[in-house]
């Protein structure tokens, strides 16, 4: 049961309008249900904003980041002067979500790796881990990378093969998993998921998109984080319990925060 396990979802949209009908009533229901933390990422300076005030409502439960994600409009030329300021609000730990994406037609890629690289420049600044995004663009993302590498952070909803897996952990950072690992055709994350080492781990559901097997086709939220736990457990010969805390674990460690643990898991 649910109840009985320690749950960090350490990446979550909880400031999409697809939340709107019922989000306070939601979050509320976590404790209950065993999520003890979530990381709420910011994809514009609007919508960071709106995850710290999130955060302002719901303090135990919510840490966030702040970020320009990579298929947003350009922000203004002073943004980082905004996210330093958001910086120092105490739910911020990490800058994100942050990246390239070079899937639909017309991106600037130019652009993208500007910006990109000034948000890793300000991470180091702040002293602040990195919360990654990247699709169809592995080979800029990990060149940019190693430019700044020693880097704290992760990639999430990973994109890539074992062979990148090993060479994103020898940056330095963590590896995060959503509910494509429940999906049929799951081959190529799992064969990445067997080679990461369990405290390099995070669980994530990037809602209200992502939703694993069997909620396909529905708003993601939260409470479904087991149906990826579970295939991560089973991949990694650990139970349920298990692989929630280690990655809750992993999830506090990476970002600077606390969460309750229990005692018999």
């Amino acid at each position: 049961m649910i109840e009985n396990l320690v749950i960090f979802d350490s990446h979550s949209h909880y400031t999409d309008p697809a939340f709107d009908p019922d989000r306070e009533e939601l979050l509320r229901s976590f404790p209950e249900k065993g999520i003890v933390r979530c990381m709420v990422c910011g994809t514009q300076l609007a919508d960071s904003a709106a995850a710290i005030a999130l955060a302002e409502q719901f303090p135990e439960l919510i840490v966030t980041a702040c970020g320009i994600h990579p298929e947003c409009p350009l922000p203004p030329a002073d943004y980082p002067d905004t996210l330093r300021q958001f910086s120092r609000h105490p739910s911020v730990k990490a800058i994100g979500e942050i990246g390239l994406d070079y899937h639909f037609e017309g991106y600037d890629k130019a652009a993208q790796q500007r910006i990109l690289r000034e948000q890793l420049t300000l991470a180091k600044e702040l002293d602040l881990p990195v919360i990654l995004h990247c699709r169809d663009a592995i080979g800029d993302m990990l060149q940019i990378l190693h430019e700044f590498a020693p880097l704290e952070g992760v990639m999430h909803c990973f994109p890539g093969s074992a062979e990148t897996a090993r060479e994103v952990l020898q940056m330095g950072l963590y590896i995060g998993f959503t509910g494509v690992l429940t999906f049929k055709n799951a081959r190529k994350p799992l064969e990445a998921l067997r080679s990461i080492p369990a405290d390099r781990l995070l669980i994530e559901t990037d809602c209200p998109y992502m939703a694993p097997v069997p909620y396909r086709g529905q708003r993601c939220d939260s409470t479904m984080l087991t149906e990826t736990a579970a295939v991560m457990a089973r991949e990694k010969g650990l139970s349920l319990a298990e692989m929630c805390r280690i990655t809750a674990e992993n999830a506090a460690r990476l970002f600077r925060t606390e969460v309750s643990l229990r005692d018999d898991l």
